[in-house]
């Protein structure tokens, strides 16, 4: 589902300020649940799931959960705080998708969370024989030097934690440059266009739609990985028979709520 970006529907500045709407995006998952419960489920394939910048395995705990009920052996990075792109993590996850591989027998999904999904659309190119389908959420693959940025907060977190230059230092390695395209497996990137930290077009990328596509939904940055819709697409994603991927089409009971959600110009 390539679609074209449309214009934020506020300023950047403003979408940076109402990022705290995630807790509403969190607080609607007791109410979803009975629709949650209804998604695609899984084949018991291996999962794994990545953080973001400055976070931990805490913050997939429920997508972890609900993964889990949805039938899949799910794992999380398991490297504590994720402080940057840096050669040492990306080594351990493309050796941690090698492990997986090897003791299921199965290849493995990954999904990564804003910089997670740096790590595992970086896992699917260097081991790609090991990956089944890779799924990121609103993680900046093409981060533009001249381009919009993130909010000065986050530069200003990013080179507290990870270097002294900023995420442009990372972003301009080599292995960070190869994300520019989708690796050779299925891939879908899940972005919002009232993302307040990761502009869309550095969410996003292009490719073949018979192998990638850009998915978008509704709400905030930091409520990705607890938005409902953001977790049904994800489970219809990974439901995908191996070797017969198709490019996203909402359906079932998700599909009206997803398109009247999808057309609205402002704050879900």
């Amino acid at each position: 589902m390539n679609r074209p970006a449309r214009r934020p529907p506020l300023p950047r500045t403003v979408l940076t300020a109402l990022e705290p709407r995630a807790l509403l995006e969190f607080g609607l998952l007791g109410l979803t649940a009975p629709l949650l419960r209804r998604a695609p489920e899984g084949d018991g394939h291996p999962v794994l799931l990545l953080p973001g910048f400055a976070a931990g395995d805490a913050t997939l705990r429920p997508l972890q959960v609900f993964l889990k009920d949805r039938g899949y052996a799910v794992e999380t990075w398991g490297l504590g705080r994720n402080v940057g792109f840096h050669r040492k993590f990306a080594n351990a996850i493309e050796q941690k998708v090698r492990y997986l591989h090897h003791r299921s027998g199965r290849k493995v999904s990954l999904v990564g969370w804003s910089l997670g999904g740096v790590f595992a659309f970086y896992a699917a190119h260097v081991a790609p024989e090991c990956v089944r389908t890779v799924i990121s959420m609103g993680s900046p693959l093409r981060v533009d030097p001249d381009g919009e940025g993130a909010p000065l907060a986050v530069k200003a977190l990013y080179r507290a934690l990870a270097h002294p230059l900023g995420p442009i230092a990372h972003a301009a390695r080599m292995r960070a440059r190869s994300l520019r395209i989708p690796p050779p497996v299925p891939s879908t990137c899940i972005y919002s266009e009232s993302d307040g930290v990761i502009p869309p077009g550095q969410a996003t990328i292009q490719g073949r739609h018979a192998e990638h596509e850009n998915i978008r939904v509704p709400g905030s940055h930091l409520g990705l990985g607890v938005n409902f819709l953001a977790m049904w697409v994800i489970a219809d994603r990974l439901a995908q028979p191996e070797g017969d991927w198709q490019p996203f089409e909402a359906s079932g009971p998700i599909a009206p709520l997803y398109r009247a959600l999808d057309s609205l110009p402002g704050i879900v």
